[in-house]
């Protein structure tokens, strides 16, 4: 039995212990914190033990604290770090180094310069088996990970016929969750956005993509817009979309009109924190002209990485093949059957 500590219980953090809690394979130690505050009392309230950083216990005196971060790594095997951007490189070089500990990192970090947190930037769909026996990988953001569900398919399929990818990605200014972070009435673009060295990191440097970033006032999703140049006449539509048909993770869509209609039918459903876990291919919007494929895709979010944190899980303490480790994710998270409920719901209407 491996045991597990989660670093941080933010967006990210508290939406991986919702889930890998129930994994049968792995005991949980518990979580950091590094803020006294009401999301203390809803871990404890929910039975996690709660560990605060050493120098910190005093300011959490009002809390029932299991004990100090540092303690609960003196016995722990992984450690999933979901602490805000730039904070895990200082856990990786203060907590995990010295303690000769695995750990997990999460997109707000990098794999370039002298603050890499590693060598390798993880995507289950392409390079799942890069990540055995590693002791420091790095997971994808969203907008990187669900891009990869996108691009690796279309490679296999297509390989040599392809000859660039341009995208813009239009990205959701705040996850739901942060009520604190004003959503501003402004559209930015951001200039050397990283996610375009994240995933040649993955795919490899000489993929001929051209990624574009804007950031938009809404909470609901990010969307990918992508042209796909080929050397000859590009495919059909019907035959792209049958491409996707079983790949995990990815839906299609024909009738949603936005972001919010998905999200708000994941509320419909129960879906944990209404996320779906996956991309959204907007079938309605796939066309072809000449030799260039148009394709839109909604992105899950945060929601997107946290089945990716456990496919990861388990490449780097069990090297489990890729099969075996999808199936016991889709266990945990039930996936297939969320995007069953996803395609009847927005479905081609006669």
């Amino acid at each position: 039995m491996k045991k597990i500590f989660v670093n941080g219980y933010g967006t990210i953090g508290s939406r991986i212990m919702a889930f890998i809690k129930d994994d049968p394979e792995i005991t949980i130690i518990g979580i950091g914190k590094y803020s006294p505050d009401e999301k203390v009392e809803a871990a404890i309230s929910q039975g996690l033990n709660v560990y605060v950083p050493e120098k910190k216990m005093d300011s959490f005196k009002d809390f029932k604290i299991t004990g100090s971060i540092e303690s609960a790594l003196d016995d722990c095997d992984l450690v999933i770090d979901t602490a805000p951007e730039g904070h895990g490189y200082l856990n990786k070089k203060n907590l995990y180094e010295p303690k000769g500990i695995m750990a997990i990192y999460q997109g707000g970090e990098t794999v370039y310069g002298e603050k890499a947190v590693s060598d390798l930037l993880f995507n289950s769909r392409v390079n799942y088996k890069e990540a055995f026996e590693r002791k420091h990988v790095m997971q994808g953001s969203c907008n990187v990970t669900g891009m990869g569900r996108i691009l690796q398919p279309l490679r296999e399929k297509y390989g040599d016929r392809l000859v660039r990818f341009d995208v813009t990605l239009v990205r959701r200014w705040a996850d739901i969750e942060q009520t604190d972070k004003k959503v501003t009435d402004s559209i930015e673009w951001s200039e050397n956005s990283h996610h375009g060295d994240d995933i040649k990191s993955y795919m490899g440097k000489e993929t001929p993509l051209f990624l574009r970033s804007i950031k938009v006032p809404t909470r609901q999703m990010h969307l990918h817009i992508m042209d796909i140049r080929f050397k000859d006449r590009s495919p059909k539509p019907s035959e792209i979309l049958d491409i996707f048909k079983d790949e995990y993770g990815v839906a299609t869509l024909w009738t949603a009109n936005g972001t919010k209609d998905v999200r708000d039918f994941a509320i419909t459903m129960g879906f944990s924190f209404t996320d779906t876990n996956m991309i959204h291919i907007h079938a309605n919007m796939l066309e072809s002209i000449e030799d260039t494929i148009k394709m839109m895709y909604s992105d899950d979010q945060t929601g997107i990485v946290i089945p990716e944190n456990h496919m990861l899980m388990q490449a780097m303490l069990f090297q489990r093949s890729y099969e075996d480790a999808l199936n016991h994710t889709e266990e945990l998270f039930h996936m297939t059957e969320k995007k069953k409920a996803l395609e009847e719901h927005f479905a081609k209407k006669n």
